[in-house]
């Protein structure tokens, strides 16, 4: 019987044991999450500005791209106007009236049942997330911010913003 008494004692002590040693290992693990949040949190503060560059530098790319896709539209609507392969209005100096109609294409030559494209859609700009964009005309003064309607002669962002280089996104 006493040996029967001394396991089950040894058995309780044993458990007593084991449940102070997960107690102790439980408190060092809140310390060690505590910790691995405290550098999480550390690493993320020191990111963000990283991913705000990031995007931005994106958004910069996509407004070069467009523009450059558009006014590319436009000088070949004006070399195929020059060459008078499409009609033009009197007026417009062989540029395109609006966006729109790059988009739905002109007729190719007199007889020709033929349209041609110059683009798929009017871009939208990335940084005002619309498709309005500043256009400029042949008549227009350089330095003009409203369009006078006649023809497209260039394209610039409607965005005040300031692009990372120091230059206004509206002058791009």
């Amino acid at each position: 019987m006493n040996q029967t008494r001394t396991i089950l004692d040894g058995g309780r002590s044993l458990r007593r044991r084991r449940a102070a040693r997960v107690a102790a290992a439980a408190g060092m693990t809140l310390i060690e999450l505590i910790l691995a949040c405290s550098i999480l949190l550390i690493l993320t503060s020191a990111a963000m500005p990283i991913m705000r560059y990031t995007i931005v530098h994106k958004r910069e790319q996509e407004l070069r791209y467009d523009l450059r896709q558009m006014r590319d539209a436009i000088d070949r609507y004006k070399d195929l106007a020059d060459r008078n392969l499409i009609r033009i209005e009197v007026g417009s100096e062989g540029y395109p009236p609006d966006l729109e109609t790059l988009v739905k294409g002109v007729q190719l030559g007199a007889g020709n049942d033929r349209k041609i494209r110059f683009l798929r859609k009017v871009p939208k700009d990335p940084m005002t997330g619309q498709t309005d964009w500043n256009l400029l005309a042949v008549q227009d003064d350089p330095d003009s911010t409203s369009w006078g309607g006649k023809n497209v002669f260039d394209v610039h962002s409607k965005s005040q913003g300031t692009a990372t280089d120091g230059t206004k996104y509206s002058e791009w």
